[in-house]
């Protein structure tokens, strides 16, 4: 069944996903970027700033926007890369990977051109496969080099992710681990805390991160699970009030209502030979949480939930 896309008010063409239980999705090809994605019962499940430029050439702000060829801000490249930026296209040859229902799934490709290689001379086909299901909502992106020389790259899905009152946000799986900390001129540091509490600007790049993160916002009940693979590294972001009100694109007080935990592939490179591939997976679950004196088990939401 042919995908339904269309053009919405700013022009950019648009694809709904949906599921018989109820959830969807909205996707652009304009940055290959999912700008929404709501349950059953129509709660937004992510971030989009009210305030969001949806005009080329700026990156939209919310949703999961796709960082490539970088994550940062390095060299001639624009910060976090182009092809947030790109009009992607639809892939007609998603292979290997398996076909899915369409009405549910999107596969999406971007392609090297002329323009991107004056900043990053490479041949490379950027895939991105997304795909919704009751209550989840995966993402697996795929870089080919298409050069006839080997290049490296880092990657992240930036998941902005809606929350009722960040302050009440606790973020678990990351305890003990090592960080670049990019608000101390990226100065490593090993994580102290239980559990990942905010209460001022954050801007980290957890290392070697386990495959699942929980993402628990007590005042909703509600849990996020992140699950994934081929992406070792986690970028946790928020900006606070004062970096807030320095961004044109986010509401003075939007940062209340959001969070940004990232699936990354930052510390080490990747490093692909001609005509290779690398595959990425991510796996956004969306699950109630029920409350003992305010705490949820870590260990049953990191573990419990399949």
């Amino acid at each position: 069944m042919p995908l339904n896309i269309f053009h919405d008010a700013d022009g950019l063409p648009r694809i709904i996903l949906s599921e018989p239980s109820g959830s969807s999705a909205e996707v652009l090809l304009y940055g290959g970027q999912v700008v929404s994605w709501k349950n059953e019962r129509g709660e937004e499940l992510l971030f989009m700033s009210r305030k969001a430029v949806w005009k080329p050439p700026k990156a939209i702000r919310g949703g999961i926007p796709v960082c490539f060829p970088q994550f940062g801000n390095l060299g001639l490249l624009e910060q976090h890369g182009f092809a947030r930026n790109r009009l992607w296209s639809l892939d007609s040859d998603p292979s290997p990977l398996s076909p899915v229902n369409n009405q549910s799934s999107v596969d999406l490709i971007l392609k090297s051109t002329e323009e991107d290689v004056k900043t990053w001379p490479r041949g490379f086909e950027l895939r991105l496969r997304i795909s919704l299901s009751p209550g989840k909502l995966t993402l697996i992106p795929r870089v080919r080099n298409t050069d006839n020389k080997a290049f490296s790259f880092t990657f992240a899905l930036c998941n902005y992710l809606s929350v009722s009152d960040i302050s009440e946000v606790r973020v678990e799986g990351l305890e003990t681990l090592d960080y670049f900390d990019n608000l101390m001129h990226r100065e490593r540091f090993t994580e102290q805390a239980d559990a990942i509490t905010f209460d001022a600007e954050i801007d980290r790049v957890y290392l070697s991160t386990p495959t699942k993160i929980a993402i628990i916002d007590h005042e909703k009940k509600r849990t996020f699970v992140l699950r994934k693979d081929g992406m070792p590294d986690a970028v946790l972001w928020n900006p606070w009030d004062k970096k807030a009100k320095a961004l044109q694109d986010l509401g003075d007080e939007e940062y209340k209502t959001m969070i940004c935990v990232d699936s990354a592939a930052i510390e080490t490179p990747i490093v692909l030979k001609p005509f290779e591939e690398w595959k990425g997976h991510q796996e956004l679950s969306n699950v109630s949480s029920s409350y003992c004196s305010g705490q949820l088990d870590p260990r049953k939401v990191l573990y419990g939930f399949q």
